[in-house]
Formats: C-alpha cells, sequence, structure tokens
C-alpha cells in the first residue's frame, strides 16, 4: 500500500511538474531572446543621432565602440562605405537602404538589425547591429537547471509526504489486521489501539466493541450451560432414590454405578462450563477443565495435551460392553500393541469414542453388533467404529447438527473437531458388518520430553 500511494504521488507530481516546467522554459527562452533584440536595437538607435551630427569615420567607430564593445555595431554610408565587419546579408542591406525601413530578422548566425538614417542630402546610412546566437542563449540553461533542481525536490518531497502516510495507514491496517488473526485464533482478550486516518480509529472501536461483546455473550452462554447441566440434577436425585429402592437387586448396582457416572459427568460440564473461556479447538488450550469420573487425567506435558489413545479407546469400550451386554449385542475391539500418542487430553479422546459408540446405540437396534478398531500407520493413528446397522444414507450431510430427522450430528462434529486438532482427518462409509463405518484419523504427537514420559510411565504403575 506505501508503495501505491508513493507511486500515485510521484506520478501526479511529476505530471504537475511537467505541466509547469515544459512552458516556463520556453517562456524564460522567450524572454532572453527578446531582451538580446532589444539590447541590440536600443544600440542602434543610440547610434542614429551620432550620423545626423558627423559623418567622420573615425568619430562613428569611436562611438560604435563607445556603445558595443564586441564590435559588432557596424555603418554602412553611402560614400565612405562599411565602418566594420558587417553580417547582414545584402538583400536585407539593400531593402533597408531603399526603403528606409527598420529590419529585425534572424539569420543563420544570430539576429540582425539594421536600421536607416536618413542624412543631410537625402542620403541614406544604415547601422547595423548583430546579435550572436550564444548571446541569444545565455543563462538558458543556468535557468532550466534551476527549475529542474526544484521539479525534482518537489517531486521528492511529494513522495516522502506521501510513503509516511502510507507507512502510517499501513501500521494502522497491520494492526487491526494482527488483531483480527489472534481473535480468529481463540485470544479473546486481544485489542488495538486506535489510531491513523479516522476510518482506521472508527474501524479499531468498533473491533474492540465487537471483542467486548463476544466476551459478553459468550461469558452467558457458559453461565446458560452451567445453570441447564445443574437442572439435571433434580432428575438425577430421584435416581438415586430409586436406585436405593432397588437395594439388594441384581440391577441396584449397576443402576447406581451408572447414576454415579451421569453424576460425575454433569459435575464435569458445570465445572468447564464455569471455567474462564478456553482457548482454540478441541485439544489446543483446553485449560482449567476438569476430568470426567471414570476418566483418569490425562497426560499434559510442556509440548500440550497428549494421551495414549488405545488405552483411552480399551477404558471407554469397556464401560459400554456393560451395555451392549444388556442389548445382546456383540462388541469387537482390536487395538494395536504399538504406542498410540496424539496431542488430545484423555477427555477428549474418550468424548469421541463415547460419541461415535453412543451413535450406534442410539441409531441401531438392540441386538446389533459393533466393532471398534485402534490401528497405527507411520504418521497417524486410526479410530475405526463400525455397526451392523442400515448406516448412514448421506455422509455429508451427517456432519452438520440437526440436518437428519432424530439426529442432532453433535456426535460426528465433535469427532470430527478432534481429529482436526491433530491435523487429521474423519470419514464415513461403509464397513465389512454391512452398516456405518467411521474412520477418525488422529496425527500422531511429537516425541514427548523425557520427564513427560517418565510421568506418564509412573502414572501406568500406579
Amino acid at each position: 500500500m506505501r508503495r501505491s500511494l508513493a507511486g500515485v504521488a510521484l506520478a501526479v507530481t511529476s505530471m504537475v511538474a511537467l505541466s509547469f516546467l515544459i512552458p516556463l522554459a520556453a517562456l524564460v527562452m522567450s524572454l532572453v531572446k527578446e531582451q538580446g533584440v532589444t539590447a541590440a536595437e536600443q544600440r542602434a538607435a543610440a547610434l542614429a543621432p551620432v550620423l545626423t551630427l558627423t559623418t567622420d569615420p573615425d568619430a562613428l567607430r569611436e562611438s560604435a565602440a563607445s556603445l558595443d564593445a564586441a564590435e559588432h555595431l557596424v555603418v554602412h554610408l553611402p560614400r565612405a562605405g562599411t565602418l566594420g565587419s558587417s553580417r547582414a546579408p545584402a538583400a536585407l542591406l539593400e531593402r533597408a537602404q531603399r526603403g528606409r525601413e527598420s529590419i529585425s530578422q534572424e539569420i543563420p548566425d544570430g539576429w540582425i538589425c539594421l536600421q536607416p538614417v536618413v542624412l543631410p542630402g537625402d542620403e541614406v546610412a544604415v547601422i547595423e547591429n548583430f546579435v550572436p546566437e550564444a548571446e541569444l542563449t545565455r543563462g538558458v540553461m543556468e535557468s532550466w537547471a534551476v527549475m529542474l533542481f526544484l521539479a525534482v525536490g518537489l517531486i521528492c518531497g511529494s513522495v516522502l509526504v506521501a510513503d509516511r502516510l502510507g507507512a502510517k495507514v499501513v501500521r494502522s491496517s497491520k494492526k487491526l489486521a494482527q488483531a483480527s488473526h489472534a481473535l480468529g485464533q481463540g485470544d479473546l482478550d486481544t485489542r488495538v489501539d486506535p489510531m491513523g486516518p479516522r476510518e482506521l480509529r472508527d474501524a479499531g472501536v468498533a473491533f474492540n466493541a465487537m471483542a467486548h461483546r463476544m466476551n459478553e455473550l459468550l461469558a452467558v452462554e457458559r453461565e446458560l450451560v452451567a445453570d441447564l447441566s445443574h437442572r439435571l440434577r433434580t432428575p438425577l436425585t430421584a435416581l438415586h432414590l430409586a436406585s436405593e429402592r432397588m437395594a439388594g437387586t441384581p440391577e441396584s448396582a449397576r443402576v447406581e454405578a451408572a447414576v454415579g457416572e451421569l453424576e460425575a459427568e454433569l459435575q464435569a460440564i458445570i465445572a468447564a462450563a464455569r471455567t474462564p473461556l478456553a482457548v482454540g479447538p478441541m485439544g489446543q488450550g483446553m485449560l482449567g477443565t476438569e476430568p470426567s469420573a471414570g476418566r483418569p487425567a490425562g497426560g499434559t506435558g510442556e509440548s500440550g495435551p497428549r494421551c495414549e489413545a488405545a488405552d483411552v479407546v480399551r477404558r471407554r469400550t469397556a464401560f459400554w460392553t456393560v451395555l451392549a451386554g444388556q442389548q445382546d449385542r456383540s462388541c469387537c475391539l482390536d487395538l494395536t500393541q504399538e504406542p498410540t500418542a496424539v496431542g488430545l487430553s484423555d477427555d477428549d479422546v474418550a468424548a469421541v469414542v463415547d460419541a461415535l459408540i453412543g451413535n450406534v446405540f442410539r441409531h441401531t437396534a438392540a441386538g446389533t453388533p459393533f466393532g471398534v478398531r485402534v490401528a497405527r500407520t507411520a504418521q497417524a493413528v486410526e479410530l475405526v467404529v463400525e455397526d451392523g446397522g442400515p448406516g448412514i444414507p448421506e455422509p455429508d450431510r451427517a456432519l452438520s447438527r440437526g440436518s437428519s430427522t432424530g439426529s442432532t450430528g453433535l456426535g460426528l462434529d465433535i469427532a470430527q473437531r478432534a481429529a482436526s486438532a491433530t491435523g487429521g482427518s474423519m470419514h464415513i462409509g461403509r464397513g465389512p458388518l454391512g452398516g456405518a463405518r467411521i474412520t477418525v484419523t488422529f496425527a500422531l504427537a511429537p516425541p514427548a520430553p523425557s520427564g513427560h514420559r517418565s510421568r506418564i510411565s509412573r502414572r501406568r504403575s500406579r
């Protein structure tokens, strides 16, 4: 932008300077030439009174020398001949003598002025004054040089001023763009200092107001989520009472465990909702969240959150296997023995597993088999969940929340965001069981620092 403004200033100022410089240069040359010719005519006119008094050659030469030191003043006498070196063409000289008219005309080497003078006896003498070409252009080049220097100075000054103004505008624009990028990446505390032209200052003020309003709306949303989650505690209390009345029955322990885990999940949601807003997508900067009951806290090293995906899948599949047994569902679990470290916390990976397996239970009939597999490739970890249900007829549409009847699309969205947070992807197709096959690819996490690995090992040993 600075270059554009400087280029515009250069072009405009150059056009203005040339529009004045060319006519002014021509005017200077014309004035110098006119001054030289006028001086020559004045010298010839000054010698005319001397001729009316005397025609003595010596007196005339002395008078001519006093008027023109360059000896360009010549007198043509009718009888005594020419006094000096004449440069006038014969035709012009004869015309001045016979016609008795003053002649001022340009010749090849300069300018000639002929002034006829009528002597006693009706004779005509002619005073000739020659102006060389050098005298007609004396000082012109110096004047042109001064004008050119002033024009260049004006152009440079205008470009410099335009560059300074452009730098101020560009600085303001860059700061506004940087703040916008920071806000887009999750830094909701970023603000700009309004500066620059009035329009950019207004844009900076509007940006700050927008960021402040976003914080307010998100704070209201977090409180709303926390309040809605808190309202679920009332039916949970009723479930607790019902499970106590079922004490002694084979199902009581299972119901009590499920109610306890649900209550722990609600507590985690309330705590996370009321924690200052997390920064970044899933797995990136999710600070302040508490692990859910039944889920060990995920490892978080100096380089960010990370966990062993296979371990998390094993724990969460074991939880769902109990419910699968009640619905006569067969569950096949296939886990790789290779390391499966991904850049997500345990809670994030567990949320993906719960969302995908939960979809199987919600959208397939009881008795429908399903399988869970974790595989390791050279650069990624693949989590595959498939079932023997009817499948997903429109995979692309299924990723949009609320796009299909009876589904919010939230489960698949959670899985897709988790994969994207690690640089992976998600694919929906059909599997060998005949139903939906969802493959979530997580990019492998970079090697953890030695201190981080030792803490994970001690956690596993416990």
